[in-house]
Parts: structure tokens; C-alpha cells; sequence
């Protein structure tokens, strides 16, 4: 009978594999393959997750002292001229299309009806939750002039844009609002410093809108 032949794995790969470390030093690998090794852990771990993943996680994939900052602008400058992108946003890094294919993207996918949608009274809700964090129910009834729903919260809690924050000093010491780091994924802010400048306009807000879309 034939002997089939198995194709032998990298040195620091089968040492990992008879040790059951996983091998983060690769010191049996020449300097260019290491790095490209450690390139590459980090691009696929980033590829496979769906959410920011951060320096001390990506860290443990590659030498001690190795610098993920470097190996992130070596990724990055690879990926020159490409419709995707590896960017740095709160939490991390993601990759993430450019956003001048959103149009392609919609039309091919049909991915349109995913996109987060907005009534004008959600969308006023969530930027002033977003501008006077922590507030509470009583402090947005002051900015709106009257009360927001609970169901208006649940649905950005929902979408996950909003979460609980610290009690209120109010009797009762009522639950508050803020964002959270979903919110400045979707709207492409690394953090809440870069919130544009509230322009203060006295508007009565509709209870019902139609509604609006994130990029339109």
C-alpha cells in the first residue's frame, strides 16, 4: 500500500502542537517569516470579528514587546487601493468597507433594509442622550418639553446605541442614559470628544417622522 505523505507544519508550529502552547514567540522562524506570521494572526483574528478588538488581545497573539501598532501600519499599507479598510475606532481596530462603496454594496446585497433607521423624535432622543450624558427620563422631559416613552428608549437599548448609566441625584435616584461604544461605532467616532458642536436651535419635534437612515 501507497504511504501518503502529510505536509510537515512550520518548527515553532509543530512545537506548539506537541506542547499544546501556543506558540506566540516563533523564535524557529527567520525574522521576515515571523513577522509575516504575526501579520497574519492578527488579520485574521480582526477579519473574524464583528466588533472592535483590542491591543491587549491582539498582543497575545505575537512576541513579547513586539509592537501591534507597527504590524497594524504594515496591514494597513497592504491593503492600499482596496474597497475595505483596517481601521482604528473605539475599543480597537475593525476592518470595514469604504464608505464610497456603500452604494455598490446596497445595490448588489440588497442590504439596505439593514441599515439603522431613525424616526426624527428617536434620532433628536439619541443626540441629546448622547450631548447631556448621564441624563435621565426628567432631564430629557426638560430638554423635549415632554415626556420621552419608554418604548422610544427600549428600541435604541434595543439597537444597542444606549445603555443604563449611574442613578440620578433626583428623589428616587431615578436610572440614566448614555451611549454606548455601538453608538460611536455607527457613527464613526472614536469618542465622544469628536461629537460635532451642538448648535443650540429651539425646534418643536413631531411625535411621528419619517424615518431616517444612518449615512443618508
Amino acid at each position: 500500500m501507497t504511504a501518503i505523505s502529510k505536509p510537515k507544519a512550520a518548527k515553532g508550529q509543530a512545537a506548539s502542537a506537541r506542547d499544546g502552547v501556543f506558540d506566540r514567540e516563533l523564535e524557529d522562524l527567520p525574522p521576515e517569516m515571523r513577522w509575516r506570521e504575526w501579520m497574519g494572526r492578527i488579520e485574521a483574528v480582526l477579519f473574524a470579528s464583528a466588533s472592535p478588538v483590542g491591543r491587549e488581545d491582539l498582543a497575545r497573539l505575537v512576541g513579547q514587546g513586539v509592537s501591534v501598532e507597527m504590524l497594524i501600519e504594515d496591514i494597513q499599507a497592504e491593503l492600499t487601493g482596496r474597497p475595505y479598510e483596517l481601521a482604528q475606532v473605539t475599543g480597537g481596530w475593525m476592518f470595514r468597507t469604504k464608505t464610497q462603496f456603500a452604494d455598490a454594496i446596497k445595490a448588489a446585497a440588497d442590504l439596505g433594509e439593514q441599515s439603522l433607521a431613525f424616526t426624527e423624535l428617536e434620532m433628536g432622543v439619541l443626540c441629546a442622550i448622547a450631548y447631556h450624558q448621564p441624563i435621565d427620563r426628567a432631564g430629557l422631559a426638560d430638554i423635549f418639553g415632554k415626556e420621552v416613552s419608554r418604548d422610544l428608549l427600549a428600541r435604541l437599548r434595543y439597537k444597542d446605541l444606549i445603555a443604563s448609566g449611574p442613578r440620578s441625584p433626583r428623589p428616587g435616584a431615578p436610572h440614566t442614559f448614555v451611549t454606548t461604544e455601538t453608538f460611536l461605532v455607527t457613527f464613526d467616532l472614536q469618542s465622544l470628544r469628536d461629537l460635532p458642536e451642538l448648535e443650540l436651535v429651539a425646534t418643536d419635534v413631531p411625535d411621528k417622522e419619517p424615518a431616517l437612515k444612518v449615512g443618508e
